[in-house]
């Protein structure tokens, strides 16, 4: 008991100590932006967005 009752104590200024450190780092700063970012990623091949990206300006005659 006589250890147990410090160890928890020194343990949550630990925890306290860890998350003010990760609040002040901007951890938490912007919660819903990757999962918008994540519904908004492109699926396509690295090689068809540069195909895609080419051909885009150019205007072709036939």
């Amino acid at each position: 008991m006589y250890l147990l009752v410090p160890l928890s104590v020194v343990l949550v200024f630990v925890i306290g100590a860890v998350f003010w450190f990760s609040l002040r780092g901007g951890q938490f700063d912007d919660l819903e932006g990757p999962a918008y970012r994540i519904l908004m990623d492109d699926d396509k091949p690295l090689d068809a967005r540069a195909k895609a990206s080419d051909g885009a300006g150019a205007q072709s005659e036939p």
